[in-house]
């Protein structure tokens, strides 16, 4: 069965909870999605309201507080917000993404030289102490290996030893502080659990991004050689306009098509965008889905960028769409951005929406 890509845009949407919100709790969406790019550390709360009805950012905020969800670097090495057990899971099963992102390129150059595993066991002692930031850390690391960047040496720890970068940061309403480290057995009380299970992510991978192919699993994760574990579920194979193979679990939700889909606003750095090879599924040709704004679609699609800008007790939503809008569209982005407004800046005494064309 053939698969074109509005059939996928619809999948995708509705397997985001971007067709409908849904009434699950802000852990239970994070861990359906296998965790939320969080390099902007308030973006999954801009992400969580756009797909969960009636959220708070107190809801979120307390998970973290909590333990129950954790920020820590993961797939395709980049900060996800992750459930705690997730973190315990997924942190063994991408070392390697971890170590080929540390001892390669110029990473790889700027540690050239030192023991790893002396480098490791001399960055855990230091978080077991006390939380510390990258910075710290990497000043204290560098009075034991004086020719390297301390910068260097802390990115270096942060993917060899499995850490959580603890609150405040991530903590809606809270400063963000600079970011302490703590490691993952200090903070969670263990690094992995008993037997950490790559099929079961790749089948949950399927449930928040699917159909999709081998390719844009290793995408999405960062780790090579996933067909095995394509081969060892029990998935129902589709096509797409290019004759790539997709997979999905028959049960999967797949909606018509033509299934309207209102407009969404989404962080930077969302998943939905940075999570197959082929994009064309949310991202039209041409466009750029991948932007340091966030972005909003239109008919399921990404349509343009957007971003709040503070003064004194104003606050204005500035859309950027890569066309003009029809006005029907237009409308109702505008209303969906008034409401993002109110959401992200309640106290604003002042709130407006303009388009930049």
């Amino acid at each position: 069965m053939k698969l074109g890509a509005r059939a996928l845009n619809r999948a995708l949407l509705a397997r985001q909870f971007l067709l409908e919100r849904t009434e699950k709790t802000p852990l239970e969406v994070v861990e359906h999605l296998v965790g939320m790019q969080s390099q902007v550390p308030l973006s999954p709360y801009v992400g969580l309201w756009s797909r969960v009805n009636g959220f708070q950012p107190s809801d979120l905020a307390a998970t973290l507080e909590n333990r129950e969800t954790v920020r820590i670097v993961l797939m395709r090495a980049t900060i996800h917000l992750v459930s705690a057990r997730d973190a315990l899971m997924l942190r063994p099963l991408l070392k390697p993404v971890l170590d080929r992102t540390n001892f390669t390129g110029h990473n790889g150059k700027q540690i050239e030289g030192i023991d790893p595993v002396e480098l490791a066991q001399r960055g855990r002692e230091l978080l077991e102490e006390e939380p510390r930031t990258r910075e710290d850390l990497g000043k204290l690391l560098k009075e034991h290996w004086p020719g390297h960047q301390a910068t260097a040496l802390a990115y270096a720890v942060q993917l060899l030893v499995p850490l959580a970068q603890i609150p405040p940061r991530g903590v809606w309403g809270l400063a963000p502080g600079r970011g302490a480290h703590a490691t993952l057995n200090t903070w969670l009380g263990a690094e992995s659990l008993p037997e950490p299970s790559i099929t079961e992510v790749v089948s949950r991978y399927l449930r928040a991004f699917g159909p999709a192919s081998v390719q844009d699993a290793q995408t999405w994760s960062g780790l090579t050689r996933l067909s095995e574990v394509f081969e060892r579920l029990p998935l129902k194979r589709f096509s797409d306009e290019n004759g790539r193979t997709l997979y999905d679990h028959e049960d999967a939700s797949r909606p018509d098509e033509d299934t309207p889909a209102p407009p969404r606003f989404l962080p930077e750095f969302d998943n939905i965008a940075l999570s197959h090879a082929d994009r064309t599924r949310i991202i039209s040709p041409g466009f750029n889905g991948s932007s340091t704004r966030g972005s909003f679609t239109v008919d399921g699609f990404f349509a343009g960028t957007w971003k709040i800008e503070k003064k004194k007790q104003a606050a204005t939503l500035l859309i950027k769409p890569y066309q003009r809008l029809l006005k029907r569209d237009s409308a109702e982005v505008e209303a969906e951005g008034r409401r993002l407004l109110r959401f992200a800046a309640p106290m604003a005494e002042h709130s407006a929406v303009f388009e930049q064309t």
